[in-house]
């Protein structure tokens, strides 16, 4: 099997020294692809022999369409790549995952492989700690990737690759343009890769839900209810938990005081209910209640990430990549 490594990032500092010495350790093609690091990112790659592609600024900057220009690049230099494994710049690649991943694709009818990714510092910060268990998701057929994975080359070719206007929710939409061609996704029970989400920040994590909402909006916009079912549910939850629950309790406030009472007491059955699901059930109960409570308040800012949406197709905008990370840290 030809296997070939992208790697993107920006501004990722000593963190894309760990994610590209785990990619040299996983395979000999490398290429870093990097859209306008100012803290000398590419020279640190090409200290390590690995290819770099720097994007230009004639389009804003996004992982699609840097992902799409790491695999072009490796196309061209192994026409012959049968897998390309893809890996965000603040992520440290497993060992064992490549191999692991190379086994599976022996079923014909995978077009993606991902494993479990982790968070390196969980216990920094309880942002990081939700992200942790964001990312502990079931194993078997999955309906999407996340940024990490193994993708059959012929079949990320078949479907054009990524959508590069697509600037939140890329890897969805790429993996149910593979489904409606008869490709299977599959998370396998294997590490993949160790991830530094870097949140210490209220704002950070505001502003992650935020593009969540963002991408259910223009997924569902892009597909419909039908095709993309899973955004469509979480469209409809953030519409009404994070849109008409409070407007509605803000709007009655002037005749009532008890309506503030409507919008905590929906909110606090709604965290009670995710709680009791069982979700995320590896986890102690403390971290299992964060989780919900995080789920819940999270409808707010993915409301208003769908509203943003909106009001940019309205005015016909153009979207711009939503990012949580400060640019510069490292």
């Amino acid at each position: 099997m030809s296997i070939g490594i992208v790697a993107i990032g920006r501004n990722e500092g000593e963190r894309l020294r760990v994610c590209l010495e785990s990619c040299l350790r996983s395979a000999e093609d490398v290429v870093y692809v990097d859209s306008g690091s100012s803290d000398g990112s590419c020279e640190l790659a090409r200290s390590l022999s690995v290819h770099v592609v720097e994007l230009d600024t004639d389009r804003p900057f996004s992982a699609a369409r840097a992902r799409n220009a790491g695999f072009e690049f490796m196309r061209a230099q192994r026409p012959d790549l049968d897998f390309v494994q893809f890996v965000d710049g603040d992520c440290e690649l497993d060992s064992d995952w490549i191999e692991a991943a190379s086994v599976a694709m022996l079923d014909s009818g995978l077009a993606v492989v991902c494993g479990r990714r982790r968070e390196r510092f969980p216990e920094r910060s309880i942002y990081n700690r939700l992200c942790d268990m964001e990312w502990d998701t079931a194993v078997g057929q999955a309906e999407a990737c996340g940024g990490d994975s193994l993708i059959r080359a012929a079949a990320f070719s078949a479907v054009g690759g990524f959508d590069d206007a697509v600037v939140a929710g890329e890897e969805p939409d790429l993996c149910l343009r593979l489904r409606q061609q008869g490709w299977q996704i599959r998370r396998l029970d294997a590490e993949m890769t160790l991830h530094d989400a870097d949140m210490m920040r209220f704002s950070q994590w505001w502003t992650r839900m935020l593009r969540a909402g963002h991408a259910y909006a223009e997924g569902v916009d892009r597909h419909g209810v039908k095709e993309h079912a899973h955004y469509g549910r979480n469209l409809r939850s953030s519409v009404f938990w994070g849109g008409a629950l409070p407007v509605l309790s803000l709007g009655l406030w002037p005749f009532s005081s008890w309506a503030l009472w409507l919008w905590l007491a929906g909110w606090g059955a709604l965290t009670l209910r995710i709680y009791r699901s069982g979700v995320k059930p590896g986890f102690s109960p403390g971290a299992r209640f964060s989780y919900a409570l995080s789920s819940t308040v999270g409808k707010l800012p993915s409301f208003l990430g769908v509203a943003l949406y909106s009001i940019r197709k309205l005015l016909a905008r153009p979207s711009h990549p939503i990012e949580y990370k400060d640019s510069t840290s490292n």
